[in-house]
């Protein structure tokens, strides 16, 4: 049986602030494999003939992996923007050779899931009905693995200590894979002040085909015991505690393929903060380097599903869509937490799946604050 090394990965998009940071490395030759957010080119009607060619160059080689930012998995209707994306990626699956696709788990009340409010659902078995579909529909249009990642953001203790076993179940039926993102891992564990070795075995890690690193920032609570809250921005360098976690759960990952580096443009504006970028890649490669030196550890896994395809209509929800619709507005308009709170237990989602009466205050508050800012950026 043939082993595979982990590829030191870079999330690299069409930015500015990413391709300076990354191009001494490129340079270097120590980027093994490239991560695209490929929809966000999606309304760009070129694309650089040089971006074209970095794409073409790693695609040849088997080494481009694709990540989806504006599909919005869980959207409870079925919008026509989510059949173009799925046109867009068939298209876009001719031109280059994915060694697979991802999506973000959750649905989105902003423009992409960096920039919005990435927001959880409840875990029933019509938002699992749901997401299968639409997972089915992602592998039609690309013909190779798909996977999903971890949400970062939760409201409550049990929706963190389920949220594994639900991917589990997702994923299941199309054979499909998870990132696992180690910084959204470390938001859960401060946030819901969990330690790691308890929550990690709640994911299913046999399906963990990649990871994610990062960095992210604090937002101020009244309501967390005097602590702040974690949130995945991605503006930031990757913490120590989140280099200690991947250190950790690699040896626990037996089909890991790719470790992956994410840092948005805009945290990269200096070049200290670009040079901090690339040491934090190099710090995160000596960790790759080190764990592949027992290759038998890591199993060759292709997530390749069976021959399932959508059948019949999309699978759709209006009561979830409606709900969605509901606690947008509530949060993009409340006062504060407690105005939220009230608006929660008299709306549609009170004594539902949503179980919001369990959601915890600090991140009901944070959500609140996401939303509004995001919608100010809007208006």
């Amino acid at each position: 049986m043939e082993y595979e090394p982990l590829r030191s990965t870079i999330a690299c998009n069409l930015d500015a602030g990413i391709l300076s940071a990354s191009l001494p490395l490129f340079e270097e030759a120590r980027v093994e494999a490239i991560e695209w957010a490929f929809d966000t080119l999606f309304r760009l009607e070129t694309i650089p003939v040089w971006f074209e060619e970095l794409l073409e160059a790693f695609s040849k080689e088997k080494r481009l992996i694709g990540h989806g930012v504006f599909f919005s998995l869980f959207s409870g209707r079925w919008q026509p923007e989510q059949q173009r994306w799925l046109d867009q990626l068939r298209t876009l699956c001719r031109k280059y050779h994915f060694d697979h696709i991802t999506e973000h788990f959750g649905f989105m009340t902003g423009a992409d899931f960096h920039h919005g409010a990435p927001l959880g659902i409840p875990f029933t078995a019509e938002t699992l009905a749901l997401g299968r579909d639409r997972l089915a529909r992602i592998y039609d249009a690309c013909q190779c693995p798909v996977g999903l990642e971890n949400l970062a953001f939760s409201y409550s203790l049990e929706e963190v200590e389920r949220h594994g076993a639900f991917l589990e179940e997702l994923l299941q039926p199309l054979n499909g894979f998870i990132i696992l993102d180690l910084h959204n891992l470390y938001c859960q564990l401060h946030n819901f002040s969990l330690d790691f070795d308890t929550l990690i075995k709640r994911y299913p890690l046999h399906r963990v085909r990649e990871i994610h690193i990062s960095g992210g920032s604090w937002e101020p609570s009244a309501l967390f015991e005097g602590k702040s809250v974690r949130r995945d921005t991605h503006d930031d360098t990757v913490p120590e505690e989140v280099f200690v976690l991947l250190e950790k759960t690699i040896p626990l990952c037996p089909c890991l393929k790719y470790v992956v580096m994410e840092q948005l443009g805009t945290g990269l504006a200096t070049e200290p903060s670009r040079q901090a970028f690339r040491n934090d890649f190099i710090r995160m490669q000596q960790i790759v380097s080190a764990a592949t030196a027992q290759p038998a550890a890591f199993l060759p896994e292709a997530f390749l599903p069976p021959d399932i395809l959508p059948a019949g209509p999309v699978v759709e929800s209006a009561t979830l869509h409606n709900q969605q619709l509901e606690l947008s507005a509530i949060l993009e308009s409340s006062a504060g937490y407690e105005d939220a709170r009230q608006r929660l237990a008299h709306s549609s989602l009170a004594g539902t799946g949503w179980q919001v009466e369990a959601w915890q205050p600090h991140m009901l508050e944070t959500a609140v604050h996401i939303a509004q800012k995001w919608r100010k950026k809007n208006t």
